[in-house]
């Protein structure tokens, strides 16, 4: 079992940014692949980012690309999420989650935090 636990988000304007951490419970953190989903309002859960066990393998959604960025820190349990530039449509509850598996499908993933609010005001 993991138990994930999002902070960070927050209200912004166009063109600034944010870093959202998630932090772990357990001793198998390193273990496990780690993603960060977003949802918007009345629309479904979309992959943003996702990292391997040992930090040495990122994939990001096409829309954050040069933008955002995936790392971990094992030692604490926690992985980060740095959004730069960001842009209003990225507004969302982002969602860290935890598998065995890597991979960009939500339904993928096993465990799941309670999310954090980003607003990105134009």
């Amino acid at each position: 079992q993991v138990q994930l636990v999002e902070s960070g988000g927050g209200l912004v304007q166009a063109g600034g940014s944010l870093r959202l951490s998630c932090a772990a419970s357990g001793r198998t953190f390193s273990t496990y692949v780690m993603g960060w989903f977003r949802q918007a309002p009345g629309k479904e859960r979309d992959f943003v980012a996702a990292i391997n066990w040992s930090g040495g393998r990122t994939d990001y959604a096409d829309s954050v690309e040069g933008r955002f960025t995936i790392s971990r820190e094992n030692a604490k349990n926690t992985v980060y999420l740095q959004m730069n530039s960001l842009k209003p449509e990225d507004t969302a509850v982002y969602y860290c989650a935890a598998d065995r598996n890597y991979g960009r499908s939500p339904y993928g993933y096993d465990y799941w935090g309670q999310g954090t609010q980003v607003t990105v005001s134009s």
